[in-house]
């Protein structure tokens, strides 16, 4: 007498529940990654479309589309400057007077890093600063 097994033995695999652990770990990742805030510039950024000024501008420092600082105090008119004496010089205004004011004059072409160097050195020197746009 013959007898067939009712419960065959398949050589597959069920997928349904690995991709309720990715789901989970998904999920787990965005969550995460939403309650976390790195340590974020902040710049007070004027509209593009209104003219708005600043009281107290101390200085401007330009940086134009060769990657050459210049800083212009009050109204003078912008004097060369190498990146690496910037900070020493912004400080410097900075302990004339404590409501310093840089506005800073980036040309659109230059990089990021560029704008990102001066923004840090008001950020540590707890300065404001505005970036220009045109209008």
């Amino acid at each position: 007498m013959a007898l067939k097994r009712r419960n065959k033995v398949e050589a597959t695999f069920s997928m349904s529940s690995m991709t309720d652990l990715i789901f989970l770990l998904l999920l787990f990742f965005v969550m995460a990654s939403t309650m976390s805030s790195p340590n974020d510039i902040k710049i007070n950024l004027p509209q593009s479309r209104a003219k708005t000024t600043t009281k107290h501008v101390v200085a401007k420092v330009n940086i134009d589309n060769l990657g050459n600082y210049s800083v212009a105090v009050g109204k003078q008119r912008p004097q060369p400057i190498d990146p690496d004496a910037l900070e020493a010089y912004l400080a410097g205004l900075q302990q004339q007077d404590s409501t310093t004011y840089i506005a800073l004059h980036a040309d659109q072409d230059i990089a990021y890093k560029e704008v990102v160097r001066v923004l840090d050195i008001a950020n540590q020197h707890k300065m404001k600063l505005v970036v220009a746009t045109k209008k």
